[in-house]
């Protein structure tokens, strides 16, 4: 029996349009094939995701569905009945990650008849700072161009329409199917003259340098379409395009959870009663913080606007500082004196007002 789409996804039957875009784009990134190479049942959930969004991501089939269950699409499924490939489901990724994020490296195509080179793929590491503020990064690829005093001919094979027909006859008739033509590979145009240095297709390797606008807020698995920087294709083909991969390096004391950033902070027990300001650290540089006197272990603190824009609105997440207060492990004799002396006053013994909540209320407060 085929798995509900809402609980592949995560959601209730009642999420809003909103809710189920951030469930099926939480799936892909986390079931990414480059963040889980080789592992099939990553794979076959990331298929699952894109097949549940394609469907519920759509008012019109979601209302079918809703109504029908699975039967509203036998024989001509959310997928026309075929099944989505790679290609179908990264190019959902415009949609989900916003007009730069899509495409899947490897991969040939066409465009309005025209065969097209295949994509190129990189891997590019950004730092904490890059990703918040967006960087511009200068990359060199190498990829396949024309070479130089190559020319074309249209195929001979096909009359350069890129496709041959084939004629069978059935006890139904006389039946036609098309094809790529396998002499030019769908261009429509052979090589008339090729350069001794170049390839069948009169493609040579080149290095060239290609600047990669990244916009703040990327995550770790995201990908950033560079169209026309992939190989050239031959003939009056159009050049693929080059996929950049985020990956995204660890911050040694700041956390990343969505759009929000993490800090530990550890402070004495005599400046958690006495109070004391305190110099943190931020992405862009340090800031200064006062903690009041008698501030309690656990707390957190929230420097609204300090975390990461989102990629997909103008909001910017927050910086969570959590105060840990240190207990000193060991004492002189004049210090364990001192404490036991306090241990039955009563400004020693915890005393929780109303207003000071718990851990897990904190957790709460946190993630809403």
């Amino acid at each position: 029996m085929k798995e509900d789409y809402y609980e592949i996804l995560g959601v209730s039957k009642s999420a809003s349009a909103g809710d189920i875009k951030k469930a099926y784009r939480k799936m892909a990134i986390k079931y990414h094939p480059d963040k889980n190479p080789g592992d099939s049942t990553a794979e076959d959930n990331f298929k699952k995701a894109a097949e549940a969004y394609e469907v519920l991501g759509n008012q019109d089939k979601r209302s079918k569905y809703d109504q029908f269950g699975h039967s509203a699409f036998d024989g001509n499924g959310g997928f026309g009945g075929g099944g989505m490939n790679m290609d179908d489901i990264f190019s959902q990724f415009g949609d989900i990650f916003g007009g730069a994020f899509s495409g899947f490296g490897g991969f040939g195509g066409s465009s309005q008849g025209r065969s097209k080179g295949s994509n190129l793929r990189i891997r590019v590491s950004l730092d904490l700072k890059e990703i918040v503020l967006g960087v511009e990064k200068k990359i060199k690829v190498k990829r396949k161009i024309k070479a130089q005093g190559v020319t074309y001919k249209t195929c001979p094979n096909c009359n350069g329409s890129g496709q041959v027909t084939r004629i069978t006859n059935t006890i139904l008739g006389r039946m036609q199917s098309a094809s790529t033509c396998p002499t030019c590979n769908g261009s429509g145009q052979v090589v008339s003259n090729r350069p001794s240095n170049s390839d069948s297709n009169g493609l040579i390797s080149s290095e060239e340098t290609v600047l990669v606008k990244i916009p703040a807020g990327v995550e770790d698995g995201m990908q950033l379409k560079v169209s026309g920087k992939g190989n050239e294709s031959a003939g009056n083909g159009i050049p693929g395009d080059l996929i950049v991969l985020i990956q995204e390096n660890e911050h040694p004391n700041l956390k990343r959870e969505g759009n929000n950033l993490h800090y530990d902070l550890y402070i004495s027990i005599s400046d958690a009663v006495l109070g004391v300001s305190k110099e943190i650290e931020t992405v862009t540089g340090n800031v200064r913080i006062k903690l009041e006197s008698g501030i309690q272990s656990g707390k957190i603190l929230r420097l609204r606007g300090k975390g990461l824009s989102s990629i997909n609105s103008y909001s910017s997440g927050d910086l969570l500082v959590h105060i840990n207060v240190w207990t000193p492990k060991t004492l002189n004799k004049e210090q364990k004196i001192f404490f036991e002396e306090m241990k039955n006053n009563d400004n020693f013994i915890p005393s929780p007002e109303k207003g000071d909540k718990s851990f897990f209320e904190k957790v709460k407060d946190m993630f809403s």
